[in-house]
């Protein structure tokens, strides 16, 4: 009997996930999706959005779209746009059937004012409710039924990090989908008493846009991509009306937090403010004082970096063992071939090169995705405002700036978030000069070869002091170009700087590795493809050049090979022949050609031909090197032996103290990355200040490797 297939189909339904910064969006996101999730930007903007699948019953799945955080319907950053457009139906690109809103129970007061914003949109909303277990350490109580009741929607309560009430809560988005469950009918505040003859007009141009809508239509509509004649229309009924946005959302805001405060008193009890502080107040007493801040936040820094090489170490060394068997296996079976040659030199070198260094990847991101999580992040803002306005920015840079250790694109992106044109500007300008994730293995593979494996009092790492005080560097050589810049620049604007600092939390381990995982995969497909595919380019380029040149040194040695009789020889001759055919190739005579303007910061001609390569993306120096030297000498030892064995014409080390450490210096400050400078144009919206960028970057890292190489 034939066996049968049969294809499940689900329903598919669009849910918007809103709420307030820091109130348990993103754990629920992870709780609802998992690892099924895609990240990218809204379209035109470079705000980053998430989206994942959630399986809500076996008739229902649902396409979640994690919403920026925004404090109400009256935006004023980019990402607080983007939110908005999408709960006002203005984008024509994402359309939300059901608005699941998030609701900080711990702030219940200053949350409901969105919440009950989005509840007069007239979309079926369900809200969440999370940081009970806050709430509850806090002396809140919570008539949850209540609260329900006079809201007029569902109110579930969550803790996406114990996955308690996840289930509930698909069982409610699966009511709301079928309309079992109510979506409100009445308006939370009056808006008859705000705009009432200029929402009725608005209402005549619109068809179909409700009245707390036709508000938003009356402050907006330039904002939400209308004709030209809808436009002048509603401006029209503007003028008729005497309609001031300023007095109507004034009186908005007052109606709400008047029905809030009723809405409180009715379902939540709260304790005396004078009661004892919480454990979160009494840490922060210590971990933002003026003198244990900063020298806890440094111990922290220092405890990531060295954890980075203690805890890498291991894998990396595996992977590397592993590519060099692979290597000598395939040596031994495949034919004498120049596609094996390109496999085994080419192909599988820079694989070497992409997978050894996933390790430190991972653990580098899991290590601050500890920090964010347990809400440490956030003081690091605040401890560093002070300092931060001294050298022109303010506390709103630190987290782009922090974000640059992980890559500068979306780094400067974050940067939209600081009001200042000239704070951001200057945000922008120096966030690449913190060490980001693709000068990790630049940093590894050098310190290896130059800085012992030492510890101080049995813990201290050597190589994790040189590497965090590269990082360091970087930071400090950050503020003094700002410092420098702030003069420059000239623009007047106030600023401010408002930061929530939300209560400390255990780590969300499943967070913590569901991002290990995802940046180990974006390195490895993203930079990976790079990689690899400079690498196969290089193996050409190096084995590869002008007829007449490769055809002389083809003679040259063949002459050699017949007039030597002794096999130890023949190994010196075959050596020297790879080398000064490498030297030949298209590759060695790029390398050469730019020779003299590096060799007095200590760099032979095929860091040259790295430091060209890795400005496509600076992680590409490693997958250079194990090219260059796999094609030049195709023995099976490991990249980090052979780069330690190379030598220059005159029998010297090439990866001396001096010269590694003058690389090391290079890489700190050079703008090695075409992907940042693109994003620096897009942000700017001009080519200049990237030009000024790539000049002072480029400027500053040959100076500074130059002093280097000397002093050392």
């Amino acid at each position: 009997m034939p066996a049968k297939f049969y294809l499940l189909v689900r329903n598919s339904v669009n849910i918007a996930l809103v709420g307030n910064p820091n109130s348990g969006k993103s754990s629920l996101f992870n709780a609802l999706t998992g690892l099924n999730q895609k990240v990218g930007n809204f379209p035109g903007v470079t705000v980053d959005k998430k989206t994942g699948t959630s399986i809500l019953d076996e008739d229902i799945s649902s396409t979640i779209i994690d919403l920026p955080g925004t404090y109400s319907l009256y935006p004023r950053r980019s990402d607080e746009w983007v939110a908005y457009k999408v709960l006002m139906r203005a984008d024509e690109h994402i359309h939300p059937e059901i608005i699941l809103l998030i609701a900080d129970a711990s702030n219940l007061k200053r949350n409901l004012l969105f919440c009950s914003q989005v509840i007069d949109l007239k979309y079926p909303v369900v809200i969440a409710l999370t940081m009970m277990d806050i709430a509850r350490r806090k002396g809140i109580e919570i008539d949850v039924d209540g609260l329900s009741t006079e809201l007029g929607v569902p109110v579930i309560p969550v803790n996406p990090r114990k996955n308690k009430g996840i289930g509930q809560l698909k069982k409610v988005l699966v009511q709301t989908t079928k309309q079992i469950a109510p979506v409100q009918k009445r308006d939370f505040i009056d808006n008859a008493s705000l705009a009432n003859t200029a929402v009725n007009k608005i209402k005549k141009i619109l068809p179909g846009v409700g009245d707390y809508e036709g508000i938003h239509y009356l402050i907006n509509h330039e904002n939400f991509g209308l004709s030209f004649q809808v436009n002048e229309a509603i401006e029209e009924a503007e003028r008729a009306t005497n309609f001031n946005s300023s007095k109507t959302q004034a009186e908005e805001i007052l109606q709400r937090y008047k029905r809030i405060k009723q809405v409180m008193q009715q379902n939540v009890v709260e304790p005396d403010p004078l009661q004892r502080k919480l454990f979160t107040e009494h840490l922060d007493n210590i971990l933002l004082n003026r003198v244990w801040g900063y020298a806890i936040l440094l111990v922290v820094l220092f405890i990531l970096f060295q954890s980075i090489f203690w805890l890498a170490q291991y894998p990396m060394n595996a992977i590397d063992w592993s590519f060099s068997q692979i290597s000598g296996w395939l040596t031994s079976v495949l034919p004498t071939a120049w596609w094996s040659d390109l496999i085994i030199n080419g192909l599988i070198a820079g694989l070497n090169g992409i997978l050894v260094f996933v390790p430190q990847i991972m653990i580098l991101f899991g290590l601050i995705t500890l920090l964010e999580d347990t809400g440490y992040m956030a003081r690091i803002s605040f401890l560093s405002d002070k300092l931060m306005r001294k050298v022109g920015l303010n506390g709103k840079s630190v987290m782009p700036m922090i974000s640059g250790f992980a890559c500068a694109v979306p780094a400067i992106m974050s940067a939209r978030n600081i009001e200042n044109k000239k704070e951001r500007l200057l945000t922008i300008l120096v966030t690449p000069l913190m060490s980001c994730s693709a000068r990790l293995p630049v940093y590894t593979i050098l310190i290896a070869l130059v800085i012992p494996n030492k510890y101080y009092l049995g813990f201290l790492s050597l190589q994790g002091l040189v590497m965090m005080s590269l990082y360091l560097l970087g930071t400090v050589m950050a503020l003094i170009v700002s410092y420098v810049f702030k003069f420059i620049i000239k623009m007047k604007e106030k600023s401010y700087f408002i930061l929530e600092l939300p209560v400390y939390r255990a780590p969300r381990w499943k967070n913590v590795g569901i991002t290990m995982i995802e940046k180990a995969k974006i390195f490895v497909t993203d930079a990976g493809r790079v990689i690899l595919f400079i690498s196969l380019l290089l193996w050409v380029l190096s084995n590869y050049g002008p007829p007449g040149r490769m055809r002389t040194v083809d003679e040259k040695y063949a002459i050699l090979q017949q007039q030597n009789k002794s096999e130890q020889q023949a190994i010196v001759i075959e050596k020297q022949y790879k080398s000064e055919k490498l030297q030949n190739s298209f590759a060695g005579i790029l390398g050469k050609t730019i020779e003299p303007v590096i060799k007095p910061l200590g760099y032979d001609w095929k860091i040259g031909i790295a430091l060209i390569t890795s400005f496509a993306a600076r992680e590409v120096f490693v997958g250079t090197m194990a090219t260059l030297y796999s094609v030049e000498d195709k023995d099976n030892s490991t990249l980090q032996q052979k780069m330690q064995s190379a030598v220059n014409e005159d029998g010297t080390k090439v990866y001396t103290l001096p010269a590694a450490l003058s690389l090391m210096v290079f890489y700190v400050f050079a703008m090695q990355c075409m992907s940042t400078l693109a994003i620096v144009r897009k942000e700017t919206g001009s080519w200049k200040w990237p030009a000024v960028q790539f000049i002072y970057m480029t400027g500053l890292a040959y100076l500074m490797s130059l002093l280097i190489f000397h002093i050392f």
